[in-house]
């Protein structure tokens, strides 16, 4: 009876010199407490080693997958006999059933088994004559290969490159107009009228860089910055221009900052386009349905993109919105209906009233796409492109049928008929709406008003001398 045992070093087979300890597993560690007594049962008869870590990552992948590989096939060639059917202990039932049906072997796999592989490994480095140093060192790097196999790692699915790109863009954008304000002001001195021809900054940058002194503007051509229309607005303002003198230490200050402001744009519009291909390598559906900046700004907020997809939508919907909520709940006020994902293509096109709802469902759909970029193997962003043309058509009816009614079948459109008076109907009675008994007044003026009158004659006549 032969058996079959893995290691991180290669492939070992045993003869089983005992095979009643097979069937009295319970007392297996006794017989295996040190290398000498491991030796009475077991012997070495075969050891097929591996050449590096990376035959070894082959091999373990093909017997998780319940495959032969390679070496193992070598080496079984070399033990197979075609007029004897030995029996070949093996741990994995899937690995036998291979054997069994590549070559003449009767694979055994039952918890009797899985003892003894247990006990064997306990003596490895014994029985396979290596050192346990060495053996030990082996094991780690096939573990971390073989880990990084199960991840199916790869640096382009790297999320840190995409938070510190959405960030150092961020900085980027602020630096350039703190820089392109500090220019305005400071070339407005000599030549104020510029700023409000030229409302482009980077034409405003390098309109200033070649121009320089005002007086010059007359004789250069700006047809390659600016368009001839505003080249003649430019060189009209210059020569009636309210500006002061500067000295040529000012212009070379000046130009040297427009420089900086020209060549930090130039490297942005580079950062973005390298943003915009690293969030379609690490999530291809989230960009399709958010768009680039977003996505990596929803990533960003998030720290990663699997701490990303462990969000729910609620959650999707008002990230970025945090103090907004949170004043909402201790005010008691309305809560936030959106944060980051209001930045949207899709919630932008919207009308104002339907921004909450659009914003609802938007969220709910990036948290799925969120899900599949984080944990699916798929590469491609065909589930992002569905899910995206199903939002437009939705939305689009929801734009048409914003007059629709509530109530009913919810199908017809709103009627909006004009109010027409009906004057068939009577007209309202006042003394119709009391509820009270009516009394029977006198005939002399009726509620005592013959009383009255007849109190007033006497007083009247008493007054009479």
């Amino acid at each position: 009876m032969l058996v079959l045992f893995e290691t991180s070093a290669g492939y070992a087979v045993f003869k089983l010199l005992d095979e009643k300890k097979l069937k009295e597993t319970e007392n297996l560690y006794a017989d295996f407490e040190s290398p000498e007594k491991a030796a009475k049962i077991l012997k070495l008869v075969n050891f097929e080693k591996f050449d590096d870590t990376t035959e070894a990552l082959a091999v373990a992948t093909a017997t998780v997958e319940g495959k032969i590989s390679k070496p193992l096939k070598k080496l079984l060639k070399r033990l197979v006999n075609p007029d004897v059917q030995e029996q070949l202990l093996v741990s994995d039932s899937a690995l036998g059933k291979s054997i069994k049906e590549k070559f003449s072997f009767d694979c055994v796999c039952n918890s009797s088994v899985q003892d003894l592989m247990r006990v064997i490994r306990s003596q490895a480095d014994s029985l396979l004559q290596i050192d346990e140093k060495e053996l030990a060192a082996m094991r780690i790097g096939l573990a971390h290969s073989l880990s990084r196999y199960k991840l199916k790692f790869s640096p382009d699915k790297v999320d840190t490159m995409i938070v510190q790109a959405i960030s150092l863009l961020d900085d980027l954008d602020k630096e350039v107009n703190n820089y392109i304000m500090r220019c305005k002001e400071w070339y407005g001195w000599h030549f104020p009228e510029l700023a409000k021809i030229i409302q482009d900054n980077i034409a405003f940058c390098k309109t200033v860089q070649r121009i320089g002194y005002r007086t010059a503007a007359a004789e250069l051509d700006l047809t390659d910055i600016l368009p001839p229309d505003v080249e003649a607005q430019v060189k009209e303002a210059a020569e009636i221009s309210m500006g002061t003198e500067i000295s040529e230490e000012d212009i070379t200050n000046i130009r040297h900052l427009c420089f900086q402001v020209i060549e930090i744009s130039e490297y942005r519009s580079q950062l973005f386009e390298y943003l915009k291909n690293r969030m379609m390598a690490v999530a291809p559906n989230l960009t399709v349905l958010v768009g680039e900046l977003v996505g990596a700004r929803l990533i960003a907020h998030a720290g990663s993109l699997l701490n990303l997809a462990k969000h729910p939508a609620s959650t999707v919907q008002i990230l970025g919105a945090e103090k907004a909520l949170f004043r909402a709940m201790k005010t008691k006020h309305d809560t936030p209906k959106y944060g980051l994902i209001y930045h949207a293509s899709l919630v932008g096109q919207t009308s104002a009233k339907l921004k909450g709802k659009v914003s609802r469902m938007l969220a709910a759909k990036s948290a799925l796409a969120i899900r599949v970029d984080a944990l699916g193997e798929d590469t491609e962003a065909s589930m992002g492109i569905d899910q995206r043309a199903d939002l437009e058509k939705k939305f689009s009816l929801l734009e048409q049928n914003a007059t629709k009614r509530i109530s009913g079948t919810g199908k017809m459109q709103a009627k909006f008929e004009k109010y027409q008076k009906n004057s068939d109907r009577g007209q309202f009675n006042q003394d119709q709406s009391s509820t009270l008994p009516h009394k029977r007044h006198s005939d002399f003026g009726g509620r005592g008003g013959a009383n009255k009158r007849f109190k007033s004659e006497n007083m009247s006549k008493s007054f009479v001398v």
